[in-house]
């Protein structure tokens, strides 16, 4: 799909296919619901030493530059429950940002770039009572930006990244998962995707 509109699209989900998908989820025409299994996440060696590649992800093959955005609700309830956007594509070179939450009282919006097989972590502290995010996640070349909102209008930059394999056709979309014994429901919907709305600083 090659993006050249001037404006956002309503996608239709039928065009997403998954990664590890979930034992329970339901894909309907502009709303995805998982049900994440335990012990399941994305994450490549950097400090903790281990390779987890089994998180459940939705995407979407694209061409071109452009901006895919999306509502996420959800109901974490274990330590480092997580959803929210990804761009996955391969083992060694994925992104994903999202909301991770730690406990009753404060949980880690954040993002996370692996490039040739080493994740970063970068994050900061917001209320575990926050459920519902927006994230808006945009392409420039190699260059990729991504941006958060908790009223779906007013964004704010997480992030300017780089990513290093050369990627010809990106696979963006949505992912959750539940790195230790819990599991939790988050659903995704309002998605959009059209052309590139991060300025062009040239």
């Amino acid at each position: 799909m090659n993006m050249s509109q001037n404006q956002m699209n309503r996608v239709d989900l039928s065009g997403f296919f998954p990664i590890n998908p979930p034992e329970k989820f339901v894909l309907q025409n502009d709303c995805l619901t998982i049900i994440t299994d335990p012990e399941t996440d994305f994450w490549q060696r950097t400090y903790y030493g281990f390779q987890n590649d089994n998180g459940h992800a939705f995407v979407k093959p694209v061409v071109g530059d452009f901006t895919f955005s999306v509502k996420t609700t959800f109901e974490a309830v274990g330590q480092y429950d997580q959803c929210g956007v990804i761009l996955c594509q391969d083992s060694e070179n994925w992104v994903k940002c999202s909301v991770e939450y730690e406990n009753n009282e404060y949980a880690r919006l954040g993002s996370v770039v692996t490039n040739l097989g080493f994740s970063d972590w970068a994050s900061t502290d917001i209320s575990s009572a926050v459920r519902t995010v927006w994230y808006r996640f945009s392409r420039r070349g190699q260059d990729f930006c991504v941006e958060n909102s908790m009223d779906g209008e007013n964004y704010h930059q997480m992030r300017i990244f780089h990513m290093h394999n050369l990627i010809s056709e990106a696979r963006v979309g949505v992912y959750a998962c539940s790195p230790l014994k819990s599991t939790f429901k988050s659903v995704f919907s309002d998605f959009d995707l059209g052309a590139c709305q991060w300025s062009d600083p040239h």
